[in-house]
């Protein structure tokens, strides 16, 4: 499905069953992203290449947005608040301007694994699809990278990914797991803005031997 190794890892059964209720749906509403980015995440950052999983809640549910890239957007389109937050933070972390762009496909070709916890959503309804089945296939993804020798870092934003933890923990490898409050504008002042993540990850990255994450290009 994915054409890399996730093709080995993720739960097939489980993964065709929440693929084809989002399609059912899309029936009747417009469902994002489009077919053919679902799995984008999966495809630009296999399971070897790996070292940083960001864990989010679930795809952008406005027009054009979601791209299957968590908190990614394309290029050229105006940042939605949660992406802005991140933006913000980075900034306050690293004492580096923000990147311009929202598209975070460089994060992903660097090893930085996009994933939200639901991989589809309906038009105008956050969450939408919370129940359709893709946290089983998000469970199996988090339990595939455990078996990966290298160096991962997990920042798990929200109450949805912070769930996760449990299961990012269970690897004997090196492992920094990172939990805290989504970005949301909801919730971004209970505790992430100041969190510093992004310094966190790469002091973790180049103290297990792996070269830092450049988060501003």
């Amino acid at each position: 499905m994915i054409g890399n190794g996730w093709d080995e890892i993720l739960p097939r059964e489980e993964t065709l069953a929440a693929l084809a209720a989002a399609e059912e749906d899309g029936k009747g509403h417009t469902v994002y992203p489009p077919r053919e980015k679902i799995f984008a995440a999966l495809r630009l950052t296999p399971p070897e290449a790996a070292r940083v999983v960001i864990l989010g809640q679930d795809p952008y549910h406005e027009p054009g947005q979601a791209q299957g890239l968590a908190f990614s957007v394309p290029d050229g389109m105006a940042l939605p608040p949660s992406l802005r937050n991140i933006f913000r933070e980075l900034e306050y972390d690293l004492g580096k301007p923000a990147p311009k762009s929202g598209d975070l496909t460089f994060w992903a070709e660097q090893g930085v694994l996009l994933l939200n916890t639901v991989l589809t959503v309906r038009r105008g309804e956050a969450n939408s699809h919370k129940g359709i089945g893709w946290q089983a296939v998000t469970d199996e993804v988090i339990r595939g990278i455990g078996s990966f020798p290298q160096p991962v870092a997990f920042l798990l934003w929200g109450t949805q990914a912070g769930r996760f933890a449990p299961v990012a923990a269970l690897s004997p490898h090196p492992r920094l797991i990172l939990t805290g409050p989504h970005p949301s504008p909801l919730s971004a002042h209970r505790g992430f803005f100041g969190s510093r993540p992004f310094s966190k990850i790469n002091d973790f990255l180049t103290k297990n031997g792996q070269s830092a994450i450049c988060w501003t290009k």
